[in-house]
């Protein structure tokens, strides 16, 4: 799934990309929540709210680099730390920090996703215009 995010991505997201190669890994009814704080902050619900959520990803980063996983579990859920690399697609500004996701799978398939973000005001603030 880290793999296909990435492709998906770097080409640019939906109308770029098809989400095609993404959805098998998502239970019709997934549910991501992202902190509010984020510039792709909310509940996304779905395969149609995931594609939303990355289309929103890949508007906020020119370049979301899973540099190092860590998978702390190997049953669900899974908790998985990674450490990000990124450019803002905005300022253009670069910035390093850690996710750590608790991930819920159910027959072979994601159903909900809680990332948790260390400094969402440093995200957010590498992402806005002075």
């Amino acid at each position: 799934m880290y793999r296909a995010e990435a492709e998906y991505l770097s080409e640019g997201g939906p109308g770029k990309a098809s989400f095609a190669p993404l959805a098998p890994f998502f239970a019709p009814d997934v549910v991501l929540y992202q902190a509010d704080a984020l510039p792709y902050g909310g509940i996304w619900r779905g395969h149609e709210g995931m594609e939303q959520f990355f289309l929103a990803m890949s508007r906020t980063w020119h370049t979301f680099d899973m540099v190092d996983q860590t998978f702390l579990t190997d049953t669900s859920p899974l908790v998985v730390l990674t450490r990000v690399r990124a450019r803002s697609r905005t300022t253009g500004r670069n910035l390093d920090f850690p996710i750590l996701q608790t991930i819920t799978i159910e027959d072979g398939r994601i159903t909900k996703v809680h990332p948790f973000y260390w400094d969402t005001a440093a995200i957010r603030d590498a992402c806005s215009p002075s």
